[in-house]
């Protein structure tokens, strides 16, 4: 445990001061992911009077484009905190990451709980428990020296790039396209630079909320009503630039949009 903790806080130090993150030395590096989830419960204690309170999830690693490009054949996951949640048009500060990017996805807010005695979950069963869905830019955070050579158990530790989100305006699921189907494109300055489809995800988004809820219950964690989970992103990350303005929109869920000023 003393290994968990001492992980932990040179991870919460990097990130507390946005400074590129170095290897962990051989002694502290997490071993597997499963030890990596442990170093990053114990990141998200130390982290929690900066960030806030956890309110949710996300995932990452669901599509192929983004496996390939990570080169980590399944999903990942991190936590999302209340001071990392913005609303459509935020105007947020380049300088306030390391090497800022952004991700096209679509949201969920949970509706109720997703307990760990529930297990195993299914795609049809946890359909039921999402209330609605936004349209999403995931803000993502490359916080490191060289993220090639860190391994996805120490990105497990600090997150798996997770930085926050925007979210747009819900669309109650009763009341939603299906995701299968729905395009995201991804637009920085007026220009495309990437598209997708809900069925990238993981072959469904619903996968992916399956995913992460029987990830957590394997750990005795549940989901929680009103949380927010991030199902992974429909396009390649695109890293931006100062002074990017970023829209993702998303076919019949509405669009979102930020900008990240000097």
């Amino acid at each position: 445990m003393d290994k968990i903790l001492a992980a932990a806080k040179r991870i919460a130090s990097a990130r507390r001061s946005r400074s590129p993150l170095a290897a962990l030395s051989s002694e502290l590096v997490p071993q597997d992911e499963a030890d990596g989830y442990k170093v990053q419960r114990a990141v998200h204690d130390l982290l929690l009077p900066q960030v806030g309170s956890l309110v949710g999830y996300k995932i990452g690693c669901t599509s192929a484009v983004m496996q390939q490009y990570l080169d980590i054949p399944h999903p990942c996951g991190g936590g999302v905190f209340a001071k990392g949640v913005h609303e459509s048009g935020a105007k947020l500060r380049f300088g306030d990451y390391v090497r800022v990017g952004v991700e096209c996805e679509i949201a969920v807010r949970l509706a109720r709980d997703l307990s760990p005695s529930e297990a195993p979950f299914t795609a049809e069963w946890v359909m039921e428990a999402i209330e609605a869905y936004h349209p999403a830019i995931e803000i993502v955070d490359d916080r490191y020296v060289k993220w090639e050579t860190m391994g996805a158990p120490t990105l497990v530790a600090d997150d798996f790039f997770a930085a926050g989100c925007v979210l747009g305006g819900a669309v109650l699921r009763t009341a939603a396209p299906d995701l299968l189907t729905v395009a995201g494109r991804a637009i920085i300055n007026d220009t495309e630079v990437g598209r997708g489809t809900g069925a990238d995800v993981l072959g469904h988004p619903h996968n992916a909320l399956a995913w992460l809820a029987n990830h957590l219950a394997e750990e005795g964690k549940g989901l929680h009503a009103g949380q927010i989970v991030l199902t992974g992103s429909l396009v390649k990350t695109v890293w931006l630039n100062a002074g990017d303005s970023v829209v993702m929109e998303l076919d019949g869920l509405g669009t979102v949009a930020a900008s990240f000023r000097d």
